[in-house]
């Protein structure tokens, strides 16, 4: 198996390197050598619905941005909300939880906060999960799925629909249970109510509660892999993981995932955030919900990390 379990916590909490395209249906990148050097226009064929949904996505967004530039207090108040709750599902859910088996969470709750996430854009759990595992897998190399080293459009954007993803069989055979699985065949339809759901109070919180915080939320998850991973490490190599303090308050729900280098250096911990300066809303909701008994088996931190 392509992955290791902590010896003093058995849940699955990392990758190790895997041979990259060992297996049918595991390749990383497409069949060309260097996938990031091909026209940003060229979709992978498995991953052609994403590309038209991202482009439609941001021509809508444009759309929404000249018909109504300046929106009314509770049309903004309600996509901030919504992206919020979507970031919790997605940092909290499918990155702490899920993905690094950093805590467990009441099955409810876990499942209110996938469908936060999937309601946001971030895609099905196995999916997100798969990909993820396989980065840490292959982070800091030449062969990391979203590494800015190949350009920082690749790492931002490109990589979500010119490369197929990870294979969920192999990364995350913990997933295999109905209630992850099944999200891989609703999401089109979580994601087209989450912009439907606002039409009948008109067009501006179409726009601004549908298409532009799916807009705005998922360029503040695709910051991580492209601006929190332009870092050096102490020998002087570029494109490496880095706290970016400005980053987090933009992110709203998703703050903490900022503290990126503390992540890979413990990415096994639920808290990103390292003291009282490094605010982490993720690891406030964790330690909420531990309060109320939603969350068990919370996982703090091992290493102290500076910066």
């Amino acid at each position: 198996m392509p992955y290791r379990r902590d010896s003093d916590h058995p849940r699955l909490v990392s990758l190790t390197p895997a041979r990259v395209g060992s297996t049918p249906g595991d390749a990383v990148f497409l069949p060309e050598a260097n996938p990031w050097e091909a026209p940003w226009w060229r979709a992978h064929p498995s991953q052609r619905l994403i590309f038209i949904y991202l482009i439609l996505l941001h021509v809508l967004g444009v759309v929404g941005l000249f018909l109504f530039p300046r929106p009314g207090a509770g049309v903004l108040l309600t996509a901030v909300a919504f992206t919020v709750l979507g970031g919790f599902g997605t940092t909290v859910a499918y990155h702490r939880a899920l993905a690094h088996g950093a805590l467990k969470l009441h099955p409810w709750v876990e499942q209110v906060l996938i469908f936060l996430a999937v309601w946001n854009g971030s895609g099905s759990p196995t999916t997100w999960v798969a990909n993820h595992r396989l980065h840490h897998a292959t982070a800091d190399r030449d062969d990391d799925i979203s590494s800015p080293k190949h350009g920082f459009w690749w790492s931002h954007l490109r990589w979500l629909y010119q490369r197929p993803d990870a294979d969920p069989r192999r990364y995350c055979p913990d997933l295999a249970a109905p209630r992850y699985a099944r999200w891989a065949r609703v999401q089109s339809f979580v994601v087209a109510l989450s912009v439907l759901a606002f039409a009948p109070f008109g067009l501006e919180a179409l726009f601004w509660a549908g298409v532009l915080r799916l807009l705005y939320s998922l360029h503040g998850q695709c910051c991580v892999n492209s601006i929190a991973h332009m870092g050096r490490d102490a020998a002087g190599r570029w494109g490496v993981p880095r706290n970016v303090w400005w980053l987090g308050p933009l992110q709203l729900g998703a703050w903490g995932e900022n503290w990126h280098v503390n992540h890979h250096d413990d990415a096994s911990s639920a808290r990103f955030g390292r003291g009282a300066l490094q605010v982490d809303i993720g690891w406030m909701l964790i330690g909420l919900l531990e309060r109320l008994g939603l969350a068990t088996a919370v996982r703090r931190p091992r290493l102290r990390v500076a910066g």
